[in-house]
């Protein structure tokens, strides 16, 4: 991803906000009302996400760009950059990746609360799209007005306040104020199905019955209060089968035989704490046939939603992608944390002695006192590493094998004191 020409924040502003701007009508409208209703101490930022899938996408840029200057307001964006766009589900594979560029525009730029334009309609419309492929409560549900994003330690939510607005609304506020926004050329073609949804069956369902938006979207908002009925369900369903790494395949069996709703209630639990869409019902009957004559120890995997899921030693995982990269953390002077020496790790750096090594199968590393240097093989299996998270390139220095991901750093080489940095492999879900 590349970013853009930065705006400076002003530290004294006690709130920072942003809006995701397309420089369509929804985000248009959005922008405008929130530099209208926005107080002085809030700082208002605009993120732009150039997906570089069609000829106009450097316009939009542009366009939204000099609006964020007309309003005053700071202004970001990332390009995103997609290897082999004919394969896959291209739709959600740019989802997903806005998704996670606007994160780490959050988090660049100290952002606590992200605003999207979705409106009334696309909640309608989804609700459509996920009765057509059979989706059950959880995708009935449609957008929630907020929810939390997930960015390690720092705390943002997803606001979508137009979600009660139509659009025929947002349309009448933007003449009103004689609003000028573009028009996505790929939202007039029938040949994806939100937009045949939106052009050709949605404006019949409104002739049959005037009111049918509004009561699709207010029928996503009650089975949304049921979806949240089924989470306290599935928590207490899942007390002896969801563990931090995944679910334990015996009681999962064992509460299939006895309740199969409630052990599909807890897979979908399990897929949404992990951000991973909800399987057709035609998917999920096809993992129970495998679940049903698999044993423990048996090896499974599936595809789904663009990810693995693995069956090893009797637990059910998600197996994403491994990339990442090493990053040094530094520790306070007066902590008494281990660390690496950051005077020689500088050093190092200097004279060009940091490595990323692949894994060959003879190292070793010692990483607790007093105990012999062991094999990474050993290390994994002690440490109930999965295999697809054996990947990760081995941190040299110098020479010597220094740290491990999910094992650990060389004991002989850490510090308690002086300043010290801590070696940290930090993994990204590969897009």
């Amino acid at each position: 991803m590349a970013s853009s020409r930065k705006s400076k924040q002003n530290p004294k502003l006690a709130k920072r906000i942003a809006v995701a701007l397309s420089g369509g009508l929804d985000s248009v409208v959005l922008l405008d009302t929130v530099c209208k209703a926005a107080d002085k101490k809030t700082e208002i930022w605009v993120f732009h996400i150039h997906h570089g899938l069609q000829k106009p996408a450097d316009q939009w840029l542009e366009f939204c760009e000099k609006l964020a200057k007309k309003y005053q307001v700071h202004f970001d964006f990332r390009l995103l950059h997609f290897k082999n766009i004919n394969e896959g589900n291209i739709e959600a594979r740019a989802r997903a990746a806005r998704y996670e560029a606007l994160t780490e525009l959050c988090e660049d730029h100290g952002i606590e609360d992200l605003l999207l334009a979705h409106h009334q309609n696309d909640q309608a419309e989804t609700v459509l799209l996920q009765l057509l492929r059979g989706a059950g409560v959880a995708g009935l549900s449609g957008m929630p007005e907020h929810r939390p994003l997930l960015s390690g330690d720092r705390k943002i939510t997803l606001w979508r306040p137009l979600l009660n607005q139509s659009r025929g609304e947002l349309e009448a506020y933007a003449k009103m104020y004689r609003l000028q926004w573009i028009e996505d050329p790929s939202n007039q073609s029938t040949r994806f199905r939100r937009n045949a949804l939106r052009k050709q069956i949605i404006p019949r369902l409104a002739k049959i019955q005037p009111e049918a938006v509004a009561n699709l979207a207010r029928s996503a908002q009650l089975l949304a209060q049921s979806q949240q009925l089924l989470d306290r369900l599935a928590v207490q369903d899942s007390k002896a089968i969801l563990q931090a790494s995944g679910l334990k395949l015996p009681p999962l069996q064992a509460l299939a035989q006895q309740d199969l709703p409630a052990a599909n209630n807890v897979v979908r639990y399990w897929l949404k704490l992990n951000k991973l869409a909800m399987p057709s019902q035609e998917r999920l009957d096809s993992w129970w046939q495998d679940l049903m004559k698999v044993s423990p120890d048996a090896s499974l995997e599936w595809l789904h939603d663009e990810v693995s899921i693995r069956l090893w030693r009797g637990m059910l995982q998600i197996a994403h992608t491994q990339s990442g990269e090493w990053i040094f953390k530094s520790i306070p002077v007066n902590s008494k944390q281990f660390g690496l020496s950051a005077p020689w790790l500088a050093d190092a750096k200097k004279q060009d002695l940091i490595e990323y090594r692949d894994r060959k199968g003879s190292e070793k590393i010692q990483i607790q006192a007093k105990s012999p240097r062991k094999t990474l093989k050993n290390l994994y299996q002690e440490g109930n590493v999965p295999p697809w998270e054996r990947q990760a390139p081995l941190l040299y220095i110098a020479g010597e094998l220094i740290a491990v991901a999910g094992i650990g750093i060389s004991y002989p080489h850490l510090l308690d004191s002086g300043k010290r940095v801590l070696p940290v492999w930090s993994s990204k879900k590969t897009l």
